[in-house]
């Protein structure tokens, strides 16, 4: 058995808050992004640059991927990290520089439209969410997405009801892993012990190294089983991995 091929079960004697990651820990964000930017390569007429939505979609994984990792490390802001994530695999593609901003800009709220519609989940997710919440866990989500669109995907995916606290990078003007938005979290909680709170999530730069500097216990959801954890964070590689504890009858 492989180090992601772990089980893991949330103990009520332990946690009282399960924190979630939302873009691929719940909502298959990968795939979701795919279908809207194929959207986009169709609508925004990018058969002009790029030979086929494959080579679009690349290109732009490409540049965002890069530029998520410089704004979560506060290197960027957001602004640059939107113009910037259209712009640049336009210009990359022959679109000189004024044609390139004019186009991100326009696709910047076209591509968030239609990415807030996809309604895909991770394998696993409404399973795991109902169950931590039958069994009296408090949950949240904590995530660095913008926060007009995370509501939207959080409400259109039909998972609202299932949260009972939404942290979001956006309202609080640092990104994950600064400590400082799990000690808001915390606050939001009422539950002021660190150990109380676990973190399930991704990424283990932002999800998991955030947390675990706040404190908190963590779990890493690696499902390519690509990504190393590090020794003191266990790891799964789907969240049918887990399971919910429940407390013993008191006779």
């Amino acid at each position: 058995m492989t180090e992601t091929e772990h089980t893991y079960t949330i103990n009520r004697a332990e946690t009282s808050v399960v924190w979630f990651d939302l873009d691929d820990t719940l909502i298959d964000f990968k795939t979701n992004s795919r279908r809207a930017l194929s959207r986009l390569y169709n609508t925004g007429e990018l058969c002009r640059l790029f030979g086929s939505a494959e080579e679009w979609i690349d290109a732009y994984e490409h540049y965002n991927h890069l530029l998520w990792s410089r704004y979560s490390a506060a290197e960027i802001d957001q602004a640059t990290l939107r113009m910037d994530r259209f712009r640049l695999p336009l210009a990359g593609a022959g679109a000189d520089d004024n044609c390139a901003r004019e186009m991100s800009a326009r696709f910047d709220s076209i591509y968030l439209d239609y990415l807030a519609c996809e309604k895909e989940m991770v394998p696993g997710a409404l399973r795991l969410l109902n169950e931590v919440r039958n069994a009296g866990f408090t949950t949240g989500i904590l995530s660095n997405g913008f926060s007009d669109v995370q509501h939207r995907k959080i409400n259109n995916t039909g998972i609202a009801h299932l949260i009972n606290i939404i942290v979001l990078s956006d309202d609080i003007g640092v990104n994950k892993p600064d400590v400082r938005l799990f000690h808001h979290a915390m606050e939001l909680s009422g539950v002021s012990e660190p150990k109380r709170h676990l973190m399930i999530g991704d990424n283990p730069d932002t999800d998991i190294a955030g947390a675990a500097a706040a404190g908190w216990k963590t779990l890493l959801l690696s499902r390519d089983g690509a990504r190393a954890c590090n020794g003191h964070t266990p790891a799964v590689s789907s969240l049918d991995m887990i399971s919910v504890g429940v407390l013993p009858v008191q006779g």
